[in-house]
This record gives structure tokens, sequence and C-alpha cells, in this order.
């Protein structure tokens, strides 16, 4: 069991207390990133995250798929130069190194790695302002744009 120190229980009660404050601003970043991105799902260049009509999220990320490794890596490149730390999350877990050690993969692998290239994570943080999200919806449409 993980007991949390009382400076680390300190730090979570704060953000407890103001938990709809953070999650209302994180939804609202998150709307306005899936609002500028939108023209571009429209176009085929990326795909947006889906919410299920019966479903709620708090905002917790914002992220696009690519279509490839390639296309993603070109993109995390194009973001960096212009200032905008963006990265890819997920690794499947039958590759990363302890998958390979104490696991094993049974069947084929028809969409994990697939889909786990293309995903790519934007700046996504409790106070960020709509004018980042503004800068980096931007230059997203720039990459593709061109």
């Amino acid at each position: 069991s993980y007991l949390p120190s009382e400076l680390n229980a300190a730090y979570l009660y704060a953000q407890f207390m103001k938990a709809d404050e953070i999650i209302t601003n994180r939804l609202s970043a998150w709307d306005l990133y899936y609002k500028s991105l939108e023209e571009l799902e429209k176009k085929g260049y990326i795909q947006l995250p889906t919410i299920p009509k019966e479903c709620t999220h708090n905002g917790h990320m914002f992220y696009i798929k690519t279509k490839d490794l390639n296309e993603r890596t070109k993109l995390i490149d194009f973001l960096n130069a212009n200032g905008i730390n963006s990265v890819f999350h997920y690794i499947p877990l039958h590759t990363s190194p302890a998958g390979k050690k104490y696991g094993r993969f049974v069947g084929e692998d028809v969409y994990s790695t697939k889909e786990s290239e293309r995903i790519l994570r934007l700046p996504l943080y409790y106070r960020i302002e709509n004018r980042d999200v503004e800068y980096v919806s931007e230059k997203v449409r720039e990459f593709y744009e061109k």
C-alpha cells in the first residue's frame, strides 16, 4: 500500500478544494482545442478524441491522432521548433521493457502498436491561457496546411 506523506496530502487537499475550478478550466481549454482543430479532422488530416454521448470527461488531456509514426515525429519536431512541447503518450505494454520481460503477447497486434504510434498529446494544464491553446492550434494547422 502507498501512504502519501503529509506534504503530498496537503498538496492534494489544496487541489481538492479547487477541483471544480481546475476541471472547468481544463474543459474550457479542451473545448477550445477541439473547436480550433475540428476543420483539420473534417479535411482528413487528423483524428480528434471521441467522447461517447453517454460519457463525460474531465479534460485530463487533449490528443490528436496523426496518420502514422513518421507524420507524428515530423509534427513533434515542427512544434518543438516553434516552442511547443508535445509528446507521445502510450506505448503498448507488450512492447515495454517490463512487458517484454514479465509478460507475453498472445494473438495478433492489429491495433495497439499502430494506434500508439499515432497519438500526440498537446499541452493542457490548469490555467493554460486561451492564447496558448490558440497558438498551439495555429501551429498544428500550419503544419498540415503546408
